[in-house]
């Protein structure tokens, strides 16, 4: 196991040879004796999708943030395991159709 002598990470195997995740160095196999450093990559843009509204159903709720009378509502199913005891329950969400403000209480 070795650890990188700029930031102290973890060096992982690669097929190159070994490479740090946090500050990108790369230490190439002894056939290759150089060290170079990658850089992070700006991407530039964040994607973000959304259900469209049409998609969840709308309940009369009182959004806790804004006070608005008219929340998005939709279910999610948990499952689990503890001590051998499998586990399910339903997460209830909301969100508010004026502020977009999120909650959910499980059930």
């Amino acid at each position: 196991m070795r650890f990188c002598d700029r930031c102290g990470s973890y060096l992982r195997k690669t097929a190159e040879g070994l490479w740090c995740q946090k500050c990108r160095k790369i230490i190439l196999s002894k056939r290759n004796a150089e060290t170079r450093t990658g850089k992070k990559r700006d991407s530039g843009a964040v994607i973000v999708i959304e259900r469209p509204k049409d998609h969840y159903s709308t309940i009369s709720l009182k959004c806790p943030k804004c006070k608005n009378e008219e929340a998005y509502h939709w279910f999610s199913n948990v499952s689990g395991e503890h001590a051998g005891i499998r586990r399910e329950r339903t997460i209830e969400h909301f969100k508010c159709t004026k502020c977009s403000y999120s909650w959910s209480r499980s059930s």
